[in-house]
């Protein structure tokens, strides 16, 4: 499989699905990353009505129809969790755990993440405090780790952790059954702060410490400027101007991600101008 792209989208919301679309349809090769169910948030609306030719429809029934038109492009989604995005010039390296992909543009279209980051976790990023559990396991053989998970998915790398570490806590941020091994110690506590010196020692639950070497948070998504580095952000959001230009030659952004409004039409819209000037972005290279 040829690694390399023209464009690659992150995000299967609406702008990512609308990128990917008007991509597909100027002959340009695309990857798609995101999930295979779509936008989560997209079924939990119970009624549409501001979604131009699309009145009275659930969140459910919007779905559907985003699903049957990339089915109808042959458009693939490639569920393989994208943990950096570094821009090297000409192209951009797109890392997955020891993967990694390259394409001459990206559009990043990955919502936004309502969860506040924990007292300590910025601080304390990069020393102890990380987003893929599975990249730096190896960092932890023999160690206490502690993960907390925001979805069924960090079960997995929970269980892939657990293989090297002394000791694992994992801590669920939903409600549901886990699928995790037995010398994986569930705590149902709410993390309050991650503390330590020059790297972490412990975090603060509600109800207790627990004394810990590192701590993975796996969110659905991690905040533009982690996944990115180098991207302007302003007021929480990915600054980017009418294009859908960020600062950095190359990468545009569409959606929740770059401001408000939230809105299905809005971002399947912005979407569509980033693709188009992703397009004429990649022709001007020529």
């Amino acid at each position: 499989m040829d690694n390399k792209y023209d464009i690659a989208i992150i995000g299967t919301g609406p702008a990512g699905l609308s990128a990917a679309i008007n991509s597909k349809i100027r002959n340009k090769s695309i990857i798609l990353f995101g999930i295979r169910d779509l936008s989560n948030k997209l079924v939990k609306a119970p009624k549409i009505n501001n979604y131009l030719g699309f009145y009275d429809f659930t969140g459910q029934q919007l779905k559907d129809q985003f699903q049957k038109h990339i089915d109808y492009m042959n458009i693939d989604i490639v569920t393989e969790k994208i943990n950096a995005v570094y821009a090297m010039g000409s192209y951009f390296t797109l890392m997955v755990n020891e993967k990694m992909y390259e394409a001459k543009s990206v559009i990043i279209a990955t919502g936004m993440e309502h969860t506040k980051s924990l007292k300590g976790e910025e601080e304390f990023l990069g020393r102890g405090v990380g987003y893929c559990a599975t990249c730096d396991a190896p960092l932890y053989r023999g160690k206490t780790v502690t993960i907390i998970g925001y979805n069924k998915e960090a079960e997995e790398e929970a269980n892939y952790v657990a293989e090297l570490t002394n000791k694992l806590y994992y801590v669920p941020m939903y409600e549901g059954n886990y699928s995790i091994k037995e010398n994986i110690e569930i705590v149902k506590d709410k993390p309050v702060e991650i503390r330590g010196e020059d790297r972490v020692k412990d975090i603060v639950m509600k109800n207790k410490d627990i004394a810990t070497d590192g701590v993975f948070i796996l969110k659905d998504s991690v905040a533009p400027n982690q996944l990115v580095p180098g991207i302007e952000m302003q007021n929480g959001h990915i600054k980017v101007d009418i294009d859908m230009k960020t600062n950095i030659q190359g990468c545009f952004a569409a959606g929740d991600c770059v401001g408000k409004p939230y809105q299905y039409i809005k971002a399947a819209g912005q979407g569509q101008i980033a693709a188009l000037n992703a397009v004429a972005y990649l022709d001007s290279l020529k």
